[in-house]
């Protein structure tokens, strides 16, 4: 197993866990706890297959699916021993956010061989998934928290790209493209780092008659 298959695989079960702890927190059923796993683990890798116009890796691969369920099984089991879930599902959701955002890039230039479109792929894979689980869940969107979380995935998979197109090794790119958008969203949720955000303007008055 290569670093870039192994972050493939790490990041589906540690979104599959915070789908499971969003269940947990809603005191969902075991079947509620299957589908917000798997939704979570497999979602952004789903969007990005059909985007590229390959099989979808779930489809072709069916151990993505056993890893889901084995993870939202354990979580049924366990998610009362957790202080805080969620707290937890936070820091479990940077790191799969860290490992889809390097996998997500390596598919996307392996296919089109385009670096925009590798970082597009990797920004898809990494925040798609826990997107849907807080849709579904009802819970605040990491979309829309202040914390830097896209920006965090730009950036990891633009350091992969960089990499891996100025020569580097796979592995190198990978531990890269990963330690970069770890750090940069592990500051975001210990700092609460923040990029500018738009401030509204009073309107300017309005319009006199017009002149001729």
């Amino acid at each position: 197993m290569t670093p870039v298959i192994f972050l493939d695989y790490l990041g589906v079960a540690l979104f599959a866990a915070t789908g499971a702890l969003a269940a947990s927190r809603k005191q969902l059923d075991i079947i509620g706890f299957l589908f917000l796993a798997a939704v979570t683990g497999i979602g952004g890798g789903t969007a990005r297959d059909l985007i590229l116009g390959v099989p979808v890796f779930w489809v072709a691969q069916h151990t993505y699916i056993v890893v889901c369920a084995v993870t939202a099984c354990l979580v049924y089991f366990l998610a009362h021993l957790i202080e805080s879930r969620y707290r937890l599902l936070l820091w479990l959701d940077a790191v799969a956010l860290a490992a889809f955002s390097v996998f997500g890039a390596y598919k996307g230039l392996a296919v089109t061989g385009s670096a925009v479109v590798a970082v597009i792929m990797g920004i898809f894979t990494g925040t798609l998934g826990g997107i849907l689980r807080d849709v579904l869940a009802g819970e605040p969107s990491v979309l829309l928290r202040q914390e830097i979380y896209v920006a965090a995935a730009l950036a990891g998979a633009g350091t992969f790209v960089a990499i891996s197109l100025a020569g580097g090794l796979p592995g190198l790119a990978a531990a890269g493209g990963f330690a970069v958008t770890l750090a940069v969203r592990s500051g975001a949720l210990h700092f609460g780092w923040t990029l500018p955000s738009y401030k509204s303007r009073p309107g300017r008055a309005p319009d006199g008659p017009a002149r001729r």
